[in-house]
């Protein structure tokens, strides 16, 4: 049974594997464009590492209208993905396949 779902924009899709589901976001979603730098961004998963990685807490709160709850759901996520799948083994792969390497 799928275990993972798409929760960009309520696109619901479910997957049977984590990969599935990030190869997913970044080919079947618009980018994300971070409203802390302007870095774009696949959207979901790579969107969220991006913005809790590279910026503070504060400015994730001030940016994205969001609280310490927000926060803690969104770093659970990422360890929860990262527990499953080589993340950047997996972004290797994607820019080597958007290259055609």
């Amino acid at each position: 049974m799928p275990g993972w779902e798409c929760a960009i924009e309520g696109c619901g899709r479910t997957f049977g594997g984590v990969e599935d589901l990030l190869l997913h976001q970044v080919r079947g979603h618009e980018r994300h464009d971070c409203r802390i730098c302007g870095t774009v961004v696949p959207a979901g998963y790579f969107a969220i590492r991006h913005v809790l990685g590279t910026h503070s807490r504060a400015e994730y709160v001030r940016h994205y209208d969001a609280d310490a709850d927000d926060i803690r759901v969104r770093e659970e996520l990422i360890a929860g993905v990262e527990d499953r799948v080589d993340v950047p083994a997996l972004r290797d792969r994607l820019q080597a396949s958007a290259t055609g390497d």
